[in-house]
């Protein structure tokens, strides 16, 4: 989305918000909050294709610290329009009272959210540890698909931020749930924790673009939500062969062979069109049902030849970018993005004092 779109596009979600000063009482306030509801479905119906970066400074509780200001800048710079921001809610979060939040932490994320106004870029925030689930280690001590206190406190998470982002378009700044749902015993429980965040949310603030990642760790598409005036978001590391070849966090990934884009397996070749078939088709049924997709992961870690990453890349990327969807890179910084990744067959170019991945940039302003 072009900047002057995206302001466009703000202006069009922002505007109900200006119906509240109109006359006519409670009449008037009632269908000034129905059209800010209106305002916020559309848009999740069919998403702009943002497209852009996971910034991962309040990633984990152990690396909390504030967003910066350049990420936001030369990801606009670049002629992108999207972050998104996975969470650890502990960042800001007593952990005596999880009733009770730091303000000082909060107000780094406000000023994240300030920084994506300031550069047009829109900020989607997720809560990747939230309470009662995180996909990555150590697990939570409750159980957010089982436990009521689990659920009480997810649902106070977001009610919160919604209050407190309450009148900030719904163009500039959406919330995704959960990252990679997993380890429910059935979806219907997933679902009915994204039914009560949402009711949460919008009882605080019926404006608020909201998105949820699909089932099975982002896989998925859940048709049980299509009915809730909410995007869904998928997250695409296909095949893991490709996508985490030597990740440390993936067992026996050390003992996978070096990996090739197309990858052929025994009986059968993983390409453009086993993507295509397998992975993007379900999601189109998701959107032909008035769903809104994004992709909010993709990316090959460091230790894929790149030769192979930008082949895989260009097909993903093609294929989404075809589909009309947008998509969030991880990341922008680190080891599979295109700033300082850390690989060690790129010829890196010096970008204000970081190591600027040219042809992975190149071929992403393309997608």
């Amino acid at each position: 989305m072009k900047r002057r779109d995206w302001l466009k596009a703000a202006a069009v979600a922002g505007g109900a918000a200006l119906l509240g000063a109109a006359p006519g009482g409670a009449k008037g306030a009632a269908a000034a909050q129905a059209a800010q509801g209106r305002a916020a479905r559309d848009l999740a119906r069919k998403l702009p294709r943002w497209r852009g970066f996971n910034l991962l400074e309040k990633f984990t509780l152990r690396g909390n610290k504030p967003f910066a200001e350049p990420d936001f800048e030369w990801t606009a710079g670049w002629g992108f329009d999207f972050v998104r921001l996975p969470m650890d809610y502990r960042c800001w979060t007593d952990a005596a009272d999880p009733y009770k939040y730091d303000e000082k932490v909060l107000k780094e994320i406000d000023q994240a959210v300030e920084f994506g106004q300031r550069h047009k870029v829109h900020v989607s925030l997720n809560l990747h540890r939230a309470p009662g689930f995180c996909i990555n280690p150590p697990a939570e001590a409750l159980n957010l698909w089982t436990d009521e206190e689990a659920q009480g406190q997810f649902d106070a998470q977001w009610s919160r931020l919604a209050r407190r982002y309450k009148g900030t378009a719904a163009a500039a700044l959406s919330f995704d749930l959960v990252n990679e749902p997993a380890g429910y015993q059935k979806v219907d429980q997933y679902v009915r924790v994204v039914r009560r965040a949402v009711e949460a949310i919008r009882r605080e603030d019926p404006d608020r673009l909201i998105i949820a990642d699909g089932a099975s760790v982002g896989n998925q598409p859940v048709m049980e939500l299509a009915d809730l005036g909410i995007a869904q978001s998928m997250h695409a590391y296909m095949p893991a062969q490709v996508t985490h070849y030597k990740a440390s966090w993936v067992g026996g990934s050390d003992k996978w062979p070096e990996p090739t884009w197309p990858l052929k397996q025994k009986d059968k070749t993983l390409d453009r069109q086993w993507v295509a078939e397998t992975r993007i088709k379900p999601w189109k049924e998701l959107a032909d049902r008035g769903v809104g997709v994004n992709v909010g992961e993709w990316g090959c870690f460091n230790k894929t030849p790149h030769a192979v990453v930008l082949a895989w890349a260009r097909d993903v990327g093609g294929l989404v970018k075809e589909a009309g969807w947008g998509w969030a890179l991880w990341n922008l910084r680190g080891s599979f993005g295109i700033v300082d990744s850390g690989r060690a067959d790129v010829a890196y170019e010096d970008f204000k004092g970081h190591k600027l991945d040219r042809k992975f940039l190149d071929l992403l302003r393309e997608c």
